[in-house]
């Protein structure tokens, strides 16, 4: 049984590492364009290139973990030290140095988002791999997926509420030192909640002594090769856009479209407050309902919330109170993605031990994360260019042809998304029900056999 205070260190540390991803994800695009100046063009096409290169450095990553051996776990070390490192490259990018602008700017900025990717890589696939580590029990598994998932909400939603007031008073009319100062306490957060869950959260299923280590091309086979990993892939990956483009876009959105910058906030602190509603929910309603319908829902909510916002922006566009509804709805929907797609990893991974005889946790996870990544370099691509196209310029009242494109990547490409992930859910991912059930009883035989 694991106990509260695992878990709560365990959530802790996701409130940390979250803050370092939130500050990416929510501002970074806004930051580059409209405070450092950058085109967005060359942003967008920075965040798909650099992604590029996580197709081989997240799955090695994985393969680096799932190889390692000490008195401190697998996981742990590498936690530590992509913490750290982290740390740093987030106020690096953050921080304009005085002597930087013009092409040493784009320089600077292309070499520390590049290590920002690769940095993170470090810390996040070993910290969300410890999961099927820490038990083998499914509903002991579900209660201990939400905890993180919670903590880490609580990390987007308090920094998408309150991260432009923060900025504003931090920043005292220097919007650049604003965020500057605000990845620093970031940083601060994120190391210190780190050395907290690295002492407290101790692995329970540990690796055999005498498994075999693997290498770069048997991790990418071993993903290639697991059906359901596959199927969870095509899922996992529209959620993922669905929320980057929507995210990304957001602050633009309620800036130029609606005219009322403060509706960020709004938009973002209700939409953040029912995801960690229905990821508290999230156990009840599986065991109540069944994974299934839980997903259908998952998929549901958001495009009945964005068609929501598409309705009420225009008959009530400055209306808090709506546009507050219109979050909380679509954000009911990715509370419980965040919450049954992490548990589907972990059952994944038994999946691989059932099938080819090896758990692989670290490899497995390895996908969460350049699903993350891959999702925002396509959204940051996809604003960046889509900005461009339109005719967008920083700062100043916007053309019809830039307001329509701020929409359409704020509505219509988030609601496609949720029905194409709904479509590969059904017709591909098997590990539900009686199957998977059989599949966990089969390992325990095996494991007693063996041992």
């Amino acid at each position: 049984m694991v106990s509260l205070k695992t878990k709560l260190s365990y959530g802790l540390g996701a409130l940390g590492k979250d803050y370092a991803c939130a500050i990416v994800y929510i501002f970074l695009m806004y930051y580059f364009t409209d405070v450092l100046g950058l085109a967005p063009a060359f942003v967008g096409t920075l965040f798909l290139v650099a992604r590029m290169w996580d197709a081989i450095n997240d799955p090695a990553m994985g393969m680096i973990v799932d190889n390692t051996r000490s008195k401190w776990g697998k996981f742990r070390p590498w936690i530590l030290i992509g913490t750290l490192l982290n740390a740093i490259t987030v106020v690096g990018m953050f921080t304009k140095p005085e002597a930087f602008s013009g092409k040493s700017l784009y320089i600077y900025i292309s070499i520390m988002y590049i290590l920002w990717g690769m940095t993170y890589t470090v810390m996040d696939i070993p910290f969300w791999s410890m999961i099927p580590a820490l038990s083998d029990d499914k509903k002991e598994r579900e209660e201990i997926a939400v905890v993180p998932r919670i903590f880490a909400s609580l990390a987007w939603l308090s920094l998408g509420s309150l991260g432009l007031p923060l900025i504003a008073f931090l920043g005292k009319g220097n919007e650049g030192r604003g965020f500057s100062l605000l990845s620093l306490g970031i940083a601060g957060v994120f190391i210190l909640t780190t050395l907290l869950m690295v002492t407290n959260v101790k692995e329970q299923i540990k690796t055999k002594k005498n498994s075999e280590k693997i290498n770069l091309k048997e991790a990418f086979r071993l993903i290639l090769k697991n059906d359901q990993l596959v199927a969870l892939i095509g899922t996992v990956l529209m959620y993922n856009l669905m929320a980057q483009i929507s995210g990304g876009v957001a602050i633009y959105y309620f800036k130029y479209v609606i005219g009322v910058e403060t509706l960020f906030s709004v938009f973002t602190g209700f939409s953040g407050l029912a995801e960690i509603g229905s990821l508290m929910m999230f156990p009840i309603l599986s065991r109540k309902l069944g994974r299934k319908k839980v997903f259908f829902l998952a998929c549901a909510l958001p495009v009945v919330g964005f068609l929501m916002l598409f309705l009420f922006g225009n008959i009530a566009p400055t209306n808090g109170t709506l546009i507050a509804l219109a979050g909380i709805v679509a954000k009911l929907g990715g509370g419980l993605t965040l919450g049954i797609s992490t548990v589907m990893l972990a059952d994944v991974v038994d999946y691989g031990e059932f099938k080819f005889g090896s758990r692989n946790e670290s490899v497995i996870f390895s996908v969460q994360t350049l699903l993350v990544k891959s999702a925002s370099a396509v959204s940051g691509w996809l604003i960046g260019m889509g900005l461009s196209l339109v005719g967008y310029v920083p700062n100043v009242a916007q053309s019809g042809s830039a307001i329509m494109g701020i929409k359409y990547l704020m509505i219509v490409f988030p609601i496609l998304l949720s029905i194409f992930g709904y479509v590969i859910y059904k017709k591909y991912y098997r590990l539900n029900g009686e199957y998977y059930d059989e599949i966990v009883e089969a390992i325990k035989v095996k494991r007693e056999v063996e041992a």
